[in-house]
């Protein structure tokens, strides 16, 4: 096309966006951009990019790897999440209020009280009564929230972030994942508190400590289950009621079962009460009750409040002044805690009733009993020094103490070296060993009831008998030499074997058993002559209750400690004493005698060690064959004690006799417990209330074996004949089988 002017016209590109300022309105032409029907021309189309075809074939697979994964991630937590709703909505359902789940037990407790009332031991699981988490002591509240979940009150039951942390640390740490710490809120131990919602049931379960541990187990599904539990948890109750459900549930070692039970426990106050050196020390026991139990190892208990002090500063629940001082005063136990008086003795105790009512009772039982707070630490204290001074360090010799009132009431009991524990094997109940001679005072309880006197003579020398089925015994005396002709007292204070034997002979061996039974031996005692040289068996806690009726005038006893069991809470009592005195075995003369010639088992005999300065006391020496055992057994006009030392295995000891260790062991109890109280004279006759013609002099001749008991040549003076007992016991005896038999028709 021909330009004006002969010259060709520059080409100018058309303006793609209008200019800021106003611009002329173009109609028609061909630089309208519209077309000949007046509507706008499209835009040129934009030639596609070309994508790098290697780079393509690089980012393909993840392309879709990534589709696969998100579209079936989206969809698998689509179903998760609905599968979560409907856990958390069924257990939701089944939640109960929140009252019933405080007391989790299934089994009750068992309360002892000492003599004058004041608890000195728990058995069982205690739960100490309902508390709130608005009720206890906010120091308590804080402690433990600083220690187990510190976004307790920001979470919805579980914590991804302590989740995650806790998985680091176990990593960091050389353990699975899911190994040692866990992670868990405290919503989510609450869950594991209540099993998920599952009840115990015996019939399921070989033991309840089996369903325990099953709720408690940790691992993947586990923690799966918990999940939905916790969510519904949190929507059904309010963060004061899962905590006040954690308070009252927690295990809290020692058979506490929630915090108040551990603060009555521990301190002897209520959680309510607690400041936060003792909050921060019950507080600590949840990462391992009974690791961190202060009756187990108060200094590593102290150990672990003071980092739970240590979080509650950082964490602004103490500010510098309180944190500064908390430190610096930790928290003890209390006395009756501290002393843990009575393990021994309050197993013992809960034998004593029946086992639906003590060691399996679904209720909360309280036994009032016997024991003396002040005699039990008196023993515990005098035998372990005894043990740290006489006897060489590592020694796995053993003793056992028994102290105890004139009428069989069990004032303290030890019944090994190591006192504080509870469960362990009872020297003073349970080990039944032979009592050497501390068994002769029945054989002279016998000659004496049937009219013999402390001053009877009684010939101590060569014997030899001749025991059917067995052929000649020749008893011999400790150290092998022999008194000759010398009085009952002075036979029984130097223990000479071969004279008790006579004495046991004349009277009559059946005779000796029987006093010995109705005194409480209750062992089957042996049928030869040897048993007036104690071969029999019997346990300390028998033999302390058959001196105990020496004492109080020949009356038989039965050792007590429990004084009376009650349901916690009820007025009347289920079971009353069960035990104390009972029929008489000897006159009281003859037991006046006998504790007069047991006085001077002290005074003059073999029992010196066990003098009592200022004070009258009577005892018998023991010690059996190979020196297996010894014993001291004896009696104030107050108190009877009775010790007893040896192996376990039955090794022999090595110079130790009854009138040795055993002996000082009783002088050092008896001289704690008798602290205080004023020097009352024995129940005891003395050599004036009886008479006797002085035997006629006679030339010593060497004994002989002739087939007679007392072993002597025809010109030896023979024995004082035994006489019937004195009318009175004869009368009571008769009166006695009378009404026996009146009784059993």
């Amino acid at each position: 096309m021909a330009q004006t002017g002969g010259r060709r016209s520059s080409l100018v590109a058309d303006r793609r966006y209008p200019s800021s300022g106003p611009q002329p309105k173009k109609t028609g032409g061909s630089g309208s951009g519209k077309g000949a029907g007046g509507r706008r021309k499209s835009p040129p189309k934009r030639a596609p990019q070309r994508r790098n075809p290697v780079l393509a074939a690089l980012l393909w697979p993840f392309r879709l790897v990534w589709r696969i994964l998100w579209g079936v991630g989206w969809r698998v937590g689509a179903i998760g999440a609905m599968i979560l709703g409907l856990a958390s909505f069924y257990f939701y359902a089944q939640l109960p209020e929140v009252a019933t789940l405080l007391d989790g037990r299934h089994r009750g407790s068992v309360t002892l009280l000492d003599r004058d009332g004041k608890v000195f031991a728990w058995r069982g699981e205690t739960f100490g009564g309902q508390i709130t988490a608005a009720n206890v002591s906010p120091h308590l509240k804080n402690a433990v929230i600083a220690t187990e979940d510190k976004r307790f009150y920001g979470h919805f039951g579980v914590s991804p972030r302590g989740i995650l942390g806790a998985v680091r640390i176990n990593l960091s740490e050389g353990r699975g994942p899911l190994e040692g710490n866990g992670g868990s809120t405290i919503t989510q131990q609450v869950a594991k508190l209540l099993c998920l919602g599952v009840p115990y049931d015996p019939k399921a379960w070989k033991s309840e400590a089996a369903y325990e541990d099953d709720c408690r187990g940790g691992g993947v599904w586990r923690k799966v289950k918990e999940i939905p539990y916790a969510i519904a948890m949190e929507a059904k109750y309010t963060k004061e009621e899962i905590l006040t459900i954690y308070l009252n549930r927690a295990y809290m070692g020692a058979g506490a079962r929630g915090f108040e039970a551990a603060a009555q426990r521990y301190f002897g106050k209520s959680a309510a009460n607690v400041t936060a050196q003792e909050a921060a020390m019950l507080a600590g026991l949840l990462k391992a009750p009974s690791r961190y139990a202060p009756t187990t190892n108060l200094a590593r208990s102290q150990e672990r409040a003071a980092m739970v002090l240590a979080l509650m500063h950082d964490q602004g629940y103490l500010n510098d002044a309180a944190y500064s001082t908390a430190k610096a005063n930790p928290a003890v136990l209390s006395q009756a805690a501290q002393d843990r008086a009575g393990g021994y003795f309050a197993d013992w105790v809960m034998g004593a009733g029946p086992d639906f009512l003590t060691t399996d009772t679904t209720e909360d039982v309280v036994i009032q009993t016997t024991l003396d707070q002040r005699l039990q630490r008196a023993a515990e204290t005098a035998l372990a020094e005894v043990f740290a001074s006489k006897v060489k360090e590592g020694s796995k010799a053993e003793a056992a103490v028994v102290v105890m009132s004139a009428d069989g009431a069990v004032r303290a009991m030890v019944g090994g070296r190591q006192a504080k524990v509870s469960g362990a094997f009872n020297r003073a109940t349970q080990a039944r060993r032979q009592t050497g001679s501390t068994f002769k005072p029945f054989v002279y309880a016998a000659a004496l009831d049937m009219g013999y006197t402390p001053d009877t003579i009684v010939q101590d020398g060569p014997l030899t008998l001749n025991i059917k089925g067995s052929g000649p015994w020749s008893p011999q005396n400790y150290g092998g030499e022999y008194a000759g002709s010398v009085p009952l007292w002075t036979a029984l204070s130097k223990s000479l074997n071969t004279a008790t034997v006579r004495v046991s002979e004349a009277v009559g061996r059946a005779a000796v058993r029987q006093v010995a039974q109705d005194f409480g031996f209750a062992s089957d005692l042996a049928d030869g002559p040897a048993v007036a040289l104690g071969v029999s068996e019997s346990t300390l806690l028998e033999m302390t209750g058959a001196y105990a009726g020496i004492l109080n005038g020949g009356s038989s006893v039965k050792p007590y400690g429990l004084v009376e069991l009650r349901i916690k809470g009820d007025d009347t009592a289920l079971i009353g004493q069960t035990g104390g005195m009972g029929e008489r075995v000897i006159s009281e003369k003859a037991a006046r005698e006998l504790i007069w010639m047991m006085h001077q088992v002290i005074e003059r005999g073999t029992g010196g060690r066990a003098k009592l300065p200022g004070r009258e006391a009577a005892g018998k020496t023991g010690t059996t064959q190979a020196a297996r055992d010894a014993w001291f057994i004896g009696f104030t006009a107050d108190y009877v004690a009775g010790v007893w030392m040896g192996y376990d295995d039955n090794t022999p000891l090595s110079g130790v006799t009854g009138g040795g260790l055993p002996a000082q062991i009783w002088q050092a109890v008896m001289s704690r417990v008798q602290e205080g109280l004023p020097a009352t004279p024995l129940p005891m006759a003395h050599p004036g209330d009886w008479y006797v013609a002085p035997p006629a002099p006679v030339e010593p001749a060497a004994p002989r074996y002739d087939g007679q008991v007392w072993g002597a040549a025809p010109q030896q003076p023979q024995p004082v004949a035994p006489r019937q007992p004195n009318d009175g016991v004869l009368i009571e005896r008769i009166l006695r089988d009378v009404l026996g038999t009146l009784g059993r028709n």
